[in-house]
């Protein structure tokens, strides 16, 4: 190693401890150009809590938003809290974001300390330098930033998008089960950047975000000094585009666990913190079947975002860039246009979804929604509930059927 490369920068959160089981052991080294090592900062100074938990209230069972507007600024000050659950202080739960962007983060850095970001563009590409390399990550892309890597984000126009931070744990792929070794999300397609760094002096301002509360410290040089890395915790990007589609192909639906991405597993097994899920284009082909997403009650809470084009189970008032948020055992589904079309229409082969990407982010998890998610942003769709009320009864049926009572 060269005399002016020291190692000074070790990246471990090892999940839970230090002790975590190699199977599961995460960590990184890294290798700066740097005489300084990364404590080398000024005081951490307070600069907002808007990103905590606290102020909340009970969801109202079924929510929609409007699309959200875009602010001015940059990425850190256009991150605002939607809803959530857990703590970070426990390292247990979920949060979910929108940020909003039309400036660069110029001599800003940012770290979460809380959790790991699912960042989901939806208008505009995130150009984001990481200390491990360069993502850029467009609409119809995600990325993935862990708990305590700092990066800045670089917008060429406006920008908005939505973000999963999970408190506890790392994403992951699903198991496959009896899909068997291909299929979903294929390991081959995620990206981790190539290192690249800027040996820089100048003024620089880190913002971190710990137990929901963003501070700022100053430091002397850039942050994105490090020539070299090895390890296998790294932020990584994926194209939407190369999800390997499976569905039904004769009757009935499988169940939307089939479109998962990315996981969150909590410590039990089979029930997770998050998914990731999408909707991307495929064929619909079942016979005998209605073939919008059924009704349903669910326990798990299912937040839903719009990249772009029409979801085919709300065409209307589901608009790009806009949310909903169906609490946990509250039924839901296709509203009443979806409905009466999808039961009167010819079954025939059709691709469905086309110029659409829907995802959904799914939570164990019963949410609560902040202040600003409520009132503040002023995009709640306070009729949303209307989509139904027109869903007409078609069962022509006895009433009742006589049989004994047991």
């Amino acid at each position: 190693m060269s005399s002016h490369l020291k190692i000074q920068d070790v990246l471990a959160p090892c999940q839970l401890a230090r002790t975590t089981l190699r199977s599961v052991h995460m960590g990184c080294m890294q290798n700066n150009c740097l005489a300084q090592p990364s404590p080398v900062q000024g005081r951490q100074i307070k600069e907002g809590d808007h990103l905590m938990l606290c102020a909340v209230s009970a969801a109202l069972f079924v929510m929609r938003w409007k699309p959200f507007d875009i602010t001015e600024g940059d990425f850190v000050d256009g991150l605002r809290t939607i809803c959530g659950a857990g703590d970070p202080n426990v390292r247990a739960g979920v949060a979910i974001h929108v940020y909003s962007c039309t400036q660069s983060m110029l001599n800003r850095g940012f770290y979460n300390a809380d959790g790991d970001f699912l960042i989901v563009p939806q208008e505009g590409a995130l150009n984001i330098t990481t200390e491990f390399g360069k993502m850029y990550v467009e609409p119809n892309e995600i990325c993935v930033i862990q708990q305590g890597i700092r990066f800045s984000v670089h917008v060429e126009s406006k920008s908005r998008g939505y973000i999963l931070e999970v408190f506890e744990g790392h994403f992951k792929l699903p198991n496959l089960g009896p899909i068997g070794a291909n299929g979903l999300a294929n390991p081959r397609d995620f990206l981790t950047p190539v290192a690249h760094y800027e040996d820089r002096e100048c003024s620089f301002t880190i913002i971190s975000k710990f137990q929901g509360t963003l501070f700022s410290a100053n430091q002397n040089h850039s942050p994105y000094d490090v020539v070299a890395w090895h390890g296998n915790y790294a932020p990584y990007k994926y194209d939407l585009a190369k999800f390997m589609v499976i569905n039904a192909v004769a009757f009935d639906h499988a169940d939307p666990s089939i479109f998962t991405v990315l996981t969150c597993p909590t410590v039990k097994a089979g029930v997770a913190a998050a998914d990731f899920v999408i909707f991307p284009p495929r064929w619909s082909v079942q016979e005998h079947t209605f073939r919008p997403p059924y009704y349903h009650r669910n326990c798990m809470s299912e937040f839903m975002g719009l990249i772009k084009g029409n979801y085919e189970a709300k065409e209307e008032g589901f608009a790009p860039g806009g949310a909903t948020l169906h609490s946990m055992m509250t039924p839901h589904g296709p509203d009443a246009a979806c409905f009466d079309k999808n039961s009167n229409m010819k079954l025939e082969a059709e691709k469905i979804a086309v110029g659409t990407m829907a995802f959904m982010f799914e939570s164990c998890y019963s949410m609560t929604v902040t202040d600003w998610g409520n009132t503040i942003c002023e995009k709640v769709q306070p009729d949303y509930i209307n989509c139904w009320s027109t869903i007409t009864k078609h069962f022509t049926g006895p009433a009742t059927i006589p049989g004994d009572s047991h």
